[in-house]
């Protein structure tokens, strides 16, 4: 499985990264932004899962799931929304706007295998 992992914390990329290395899973490209994502996900394909912050600098993560979602180039990438936004609304519209999932953090390991569906 290769993975996009989007968040604008290097910190919180490396403690993400080791849990999903932890899940078996190194094929992992990270980026610091939606915009540096886009980009990286055009040029890594195919990648099999993103998962993408939500709040961050340039193009947060709900603009690139709407940019994502609008190109059937990425139809079959699966979103995984992993944000400290935890308001029953924002889940919803993460959900309605093509997100497969949602995890709030802080999250555990066992929380994560259970998103990503392992």
């Amino acid at each position: 499985m290769r993975m996009l992992l989007v968040d604008d914390s290097v910190t919180m990329r490396r403690i993400q990264k080791t849990q999903i290395n932890g899940l078996g899973i190194t094929d992992i490209i990270e980026a610091g932004d939606g915009q540096e994502a886009l980009g990286k996900l055009k040029s890594n394909m195919p990648i099999d899962m993103v998962l993408l912050d939500w709040n961050m600098p340039v193009m947060d993560g709900m603009a690139f799931l709407k940019t994502v979602r609008a190109d059937a180039t990425f139809k079959d990438v699966k979103v995984i929304m992993c944000t400290s936004e935890s308001e029953k609304s924002k889940v919803v519209e993460a959900l309605k706007s093509g997100a497969n999932n949602y995890i709030v953090k802080p999250f555990t390991p066992e929380a994560l295998k259970e998103k990503i569906g392992l």
